[in-house]
């Protein structure tokens, strides 16, 4: 399904890599693993990012259960907090500040990581 976008084409595949900057994943997650060499902020962000991850899940489940919200809130501040305690010892600010994109990419290095591949 095309449609048209200031005169422009769009098809589906156009639109998500102008939206990916013209990179490949794989290129994302190199360029995000410049940032994350350190071995404190690796492991910061190991534990940091499914951290916020599951406090996502929290905060839809809160809407069902009311009292989850808090266990939400302070699962995603510490995982925040762990992220920027990776950055401190990095001496490096993180990548999302210079692109916001970068916040979805820390989930992709995330999991490559897991997987043995970053």
């Amino acid at each position: 399904m095309a449609s048209d976008m200031g005169g422009t084409v769009c098809t589906p595949e156009v639109y998500h890599r102008a939206m990916l900057g013209r990179r490949t994943s794989e290129q994302w997650i190199a360029q995000y693993a410049t940032s994350h060499k350190h071995p404190v902020n690796r492991a910061c962000h190991t534990l940091g990012i499914p951290t916020i991850l599951f406090s996502v899940v929290l905060f839809v489940a809160s809407i069902l259960f009311h009292r989850l919200w808090l266990y939400a809130a302070i699962l995603f501040l510490l995982g925040w907090i762990l992220q920027f305690v990776g950055h401190a010892f990095e001496g490096k600010e993180p990548e999302f500040l210079h692109d916001w994109r970068f916040l979805f990419v820390g989930v992709r290095w995330w999991w490559a990581k897991i997987r043995g591949r970053a």
